[in-house]
C-alpha cells in the first residue's frame, strides 16, 4: 500500500489506517475483543501500517486491545494514541458522559498530559508512542494555555516518550498558537464527503504549514458504506442515533445519494465505502484516512480504498452531486 511522509515527523504511513474507537466498546454498542484483535493482525498483515487509538475509546480498553494485539508486531506500525480527554468519577457536567452518567472532561494540563502518556504506554505495551496526539482543546478561557500543553509535550519529545506531537480537533488558530511554542506535524479532523467543514481553513493551513492530516470518520461512522439502510436501528449507547444524516429523512437522501455515485465506484470495481475512503485520500493535504473495523472482513474492505485513483473528472463529479444533496435538516 502507498505510504506518505507524516507532516515534518520522518514517519511514513499508509495512505489507509486503521481505527479502533469501536474495539473500545464505548459509544459504538460493544465489541468483541477477539475480532477486535483479529482484525488488528489483518490489517498488519495486508500492509495497514497505521494504528490509532486513544484512552477514551473504552476506559483504556482499546488501548489494552492494541497492546495484547501489537506483541510481537510492534516494529510493523505506526502507533498513534491521544491524551485530554480524561474520566471524571465526582460528577457533574463533562465534555461528555459515558453510560453510567459519568463525566468525561477536557484536561490538557501539562500534569495531566505527562500522567495519560506514562498510562498510555503501559497499556499499549510499549516504550513508544510514534504519534501522540491532543484529542480536543482546552475549552477557553478557563483551559490549560496552549503554551503549557505544548511544553508538556516538547518534554515527552526530549524523553523519548513520543515520536512526533499532533492534534485533534483543533482550529487553525489554534494550531497556529500551537507552533508559536514548538512542532506539531499532524492534525486530526473529521473529513469525509458529507463533512467538508475542514475545507474553509483547516485544510490550507495544514497544507501550508506542512502538517499532515489523519482524516477520521471518512465512512461517516459507516453512513457513507450503503449499508445503514433504512430499516436499521441503534442501540441507546450507539451515538450515532442522535446524528442527523443517521435520522430517517437524511438517511434517505445519503442512500440516494450513494446511488448516485455507485457508477463510478463499479467503474474501479469497488464498493460504494471504498470510494467514500478513496475520495478522501484522494484529497490535497490528506495524508491517511483512519477506518474502523471490528472485524477482519471490515478491514479487508478498506484496504481496497488505497488499490484504485480517481480522476479529476471523477474527484469533481462526486463533489457536484454532494453539493446537490445540501445539509441535513
Amino acid at each position: 500500500m502507498e505510504k506518505r511522509q507524516l507532516g515534518g515527523s520522518g514517519l511514513e504511513v499508509t495512505a489507509v489506517g486503521l481505527g479502533c474507537w469501536v474495539m473500545g466498546g464505548w459509544m459504538w454498542g460493544g465489541a468483541d475483543d477477539d475480532q477486535s484483535i483479529g482484525a488488528i493482525h489483518r490489517a498488519v498483515e495486508l500492509g495497514v501500517n497505521f494504528i490509532d487509538t486513544a484512552p477514551v475509546y473504552g476506559k483504556g480498553h482499546s488501548e489494552e486491545l492494541v497492546g495484547r494485539a501489537l506483541e510481537g508486531l510492534r516494529d510493523q506500525v505506526v502507533l498513534a494514541t491521544k491524551c485530554g480527554l480524561v474520566w471524571d468519577d465526582r460528577g457533574g457536567r463533562g465534555y461528555f458522559t459515558d453510560e453510567d452518567g459519568v463525566a468525561i472532561r477536557r484536561n490538557l494540563e501539562a500534569a495531566s498530559v505527562i500522567s495519560e502518556c506514562e498510562d498510555s504506554l503501559r497499556r499499549l505495551q510499549t516504550d513508544v508512542i510514534d504519534v501522540y496526539q491532543c484529542h480536543w482543546p482546552d475549552p477557553e478561557p478557563d483551559g490549560a494555555p496552549i503554551e503549557e500543553t505544548m511544553s508538556a509535550l516538547n518534554q515527552l519529545l526530549e524523553q523519548g516518550k513520543i515520536r512526533s506531537a499532533g492534534v485533534s480537533n483543533f482550529s487553525a488558530e489554534q494550531m497556529a498558537k500551537c507552533l508559536k511554542h514548538g512542532r506539531i506535524n499532524s492534525d486530526q479532523p473529521q473529513y469525509n464527503m458529507l463533512d467538508r467543514s475542514i475545507e474553509s481553513e483547516i485544510l490550507p493551513f495544514c497544507r501550508q504549514n506542512g502538517v499532515g492530516i489523519i482524516a477520521y470518520s471518512p465512512l461517516g461512522r459507516g453512513i457513507l458504506t450503503g449499508k445503514v439502510t433504512m430499516d436499521r436501528t441503534f442501540a441507546k449507547n450507539d451515538h450515532r442515533a442522535n446524528m442527523k444524516w443517521y435520522q430517517p429523512a437524511n438517511r434517505k437522501r445519503v442512500l440516494e445519494f450513494l446511488e448516485k455515485v455507485r457508477p463510478i465506484a463499479d467503474g474501479h470495481g469497488a464498493t460504494v465505502a471504498q470510494l467514500a475512503a478513496n475520495w478522501v485520500i484522494s484529497q490535497d493535504g490528506v495524508t491517511t484516512a483512519i477506518c474502523g473495523a471490528r472485524r477482519a472482513e471490515q478491514v479487508e474492505e478498506n484496504v481496497k480504498a488505497g488499490e484504485f485513483k480517481l480522476t479529476e473528472s471523477e474527484l469533481a463529479e462526486i463533489r457536484a452531486l454532494r453539493d446537490e444533496l445540501g445539509e441535513p435538516e
